[in-house]
């Protein structure tokens, strides 16, 4: 049945009003989910709604024409509850579109941090042996502080008492089963009543025992009790920042940065549809079609500019230093502060596609790393990060992006794994700057999943002795945080608690999954390709 507005009906959509609208879904099958009318627009007598779709991301927000709305269920914008008045008595007043739109945005923003709907893996058929389990981690259980190595203490080694227990597999793209209101993940996993925990047991220096059992797939790896902490992923600062940050201030949106402003973005052989607004100047906005130099990324409003534009232009690369080659690949390293003009475009065209990020005119503070294609007609920009010239927060990452027509193809990783090699140079352990975009947060759990499986998997026994290792050193070898580290493995749900300790145990159905994704990883960073030498940014004078 075809829900259709009544053209005829003498009813105003006006901003703020809530009601269904007609869209395809990835079924390509028709829905009719919940929208909100940000603007109303008339073009060629005809009238044209922007909505944004309730509880879905704003990249799917559209202009749409009366046909597609249902105005049988037509919302309004409620009026306001009461308020005093100067004279105490009490008085009402019909609130304004924008403020209910601004309502609307706040609670928007209160389930923006919701996973969206991914599928999760049936629990596996495959039972593997393992030691019994006491309890299992808290709720929203916090990274363990860690005590000084001579206050840790040896773990002891448990005998393989025989007792199955399944575990849920989990693929490299599923959703965190929890997210904090900040965008951050945190795994929760039930606690089992009626038995308490020991308070101290030892500290992430403590010697983690892999314990093999008949089956040499399966492993058993003892992890130390968590004591109180804070999760870097809750991304709150425990001292004023000192340099600057992207994190985008959502108290100052407004109707007009909540709309997409660019219709098409022309990038050498692509053309981008931008998800988000964009502070491109007001003239570009009206344009069909907005035209960037590939190379210099300047901005152009006619093709004919364009071809002007490359005739004059002598880059084929963007500017700064080559750092990084192997292949057909390369990354270039841009300080913001030398190459002002090339760090705002790339700015510009990164913010249609970055949402949690704000744009920052004054680029000094930040490196930029573009990675780029390379053909016979130049160096083709394919991704890029950026990060603080000094970060408080070890932070090694602030904004960090792969253009649409190169996603889905480890593009993304590649950034991620090149962003942590220059930590190991600089030797420094390094976490992304919080909140991450949806996108973003897959990206980082799935590559924090493989590096740490690798390095376990890899354990080998040392003479005749099961493999130790502690939470530092796999810290100290992949240069990823240590609270990034055990929150990886509360995310794949391989910790669990026994007799004051904690047991993780790698089951066949994640190693063999963790096998498969790797098969499937062919780009990878070579060390020896990289040619980076760290500098000291507390000296001013390099800047």
């Amino acid at each position: 049945m075809t829900k259709m507005a009544d053209n005829g009906s003498s009813v105003e959509i006006v901003e703020g009003c809530r009601l269904p609208v007609l869209r395809k879904n990835q079924e390509h099958e028709d829905e009719w989910p919940l929208a909100e009318i940000l603007s109303v627009k008339e073009v060629s007598s005809r009238k044209l709604y922007y909505v944004h779709y309730i509880d879905f991301n704003k990249r799917l927000d559209e202009w749409v024409t009366g046909d597609r709305l249902d105005m049988k269920k037509l919302q309004f914008p409620k009026k306001e509850a009461k308020t005093p008045t100067k004279n105490g008595l009490p008085g009402s007043r019909p609130s304004s579109p924008e403020r209910e739109v601004r309502k609307s945005l706040d609670l928007n923003l209160q389930t923006a941090a919701a996973p969206s709907r991914g599928k999760t893996l049936p629990t596996p058929k495959r039972k593997v042996e393992t030691v019994p389990l006491a309890t299992q981690v808290p709720p929203a259980t916090p990274v363990p502080s860690l005590p000084s190595s001579a206050e840790a203490s040896q773990a002891s080694v448990f005998p393989a008492v025989r007792e199955t227990n399944t575990f849920k597999a989990r693929e490299d793209h599923e959703q965190l089963s929890s997210l904090t209101t900040n965008g951050t993940a945190r795994r929760l996993i039930p606690s089992q009543p009626g038995r308490k925990r020991k308070a101290n047991c030892g500290g992430t220096d403590e010697m983690i025992k892999v314990l093999q059992y008949n089956n040499p797939q399966t492993a058993s790896v003892f992890l130390p009790p968590p004591e109180d902490s804070q999760d870097s992923s809750d991304g709150i600062p425990t001292a004023p920042r000192m340099t600057g940050s992207l994190v985008s201030d959502r108290s100052h949106d407004d109707i007009v940065t909540r709309m997409k402003n660019i219709e098409c973005i022309e990038l050498g052989r692509h053309r981008l549809k931008p998800w988000y607004f964009s502070p491109y100047p007001q003239e570009l906005t009206a344009l069909p079609i907005l035209y960037l130099c590939e190379f210099c990324l300047k901005y152009l409003k006619s093709l004919k500019c364009l071809q002007r534009h490359l005739t004059k232009c002598n880059l084929r690369h963007p500017p700064g230093n080559e750092i990084y080659r192997k292949g057909t690949i390369s990354f270039f390293e841009i300080d913001g502060r030398k190459n002002k003009n090339y760090s705002q475009n790339l700015c510009l065209l990164a913010k249609c596609f970055l949402d949690h990020k704000t744009l920052y005119y004054d680029t000094d503070p930040f490196l930029f790393y573009v990675m780029t294609e390379y053909d016979s007609k130049g160096f083709h920009i394919v991704g890029y990060f950026s990060k603080e010239k000094e970060s408080t927060e070890d932070y090694n990452v602030a904004c960090i992006l792969t253009l649409p027509p190169y996603q889905r193809r480890g593009y993304g990783k590649l950034l991620i794994e090149f962003s942590y090699e220059l930590s190991k140079v600089e030797g420094k352990t390094g976490t992304p700057e919080k909140p991450l975009s949806d996108l973003g947060l897959l990206s980082y759990r799935s590559y924090w999943s493989q590096t740490i499986l690798e390095i376990l998997m890899d354990l080998k026994p040392d003479n005749g002795e099961r493999p130790q290792i502690t939470i530092n050193e796999i810290s100290e070898i992949t240069s990823v945080k240590k609270e990034d580290v055990i929150s990886t493995l509360q995310y794949l749900n391989l910790i669990n608690y026994y007799k004051g300790q904690y047991i993780l145990t790698l089951s066949e159905d994640i190693v063999e999954g963790h096998e498969r994704a790797m098969q499937k990883r062919h780009l990878r960073i070579d060390p020896k390709c990289l040619h980076f030498t760290p500098k000291d940014w507390s000296k001013r004078g390099k800047w």
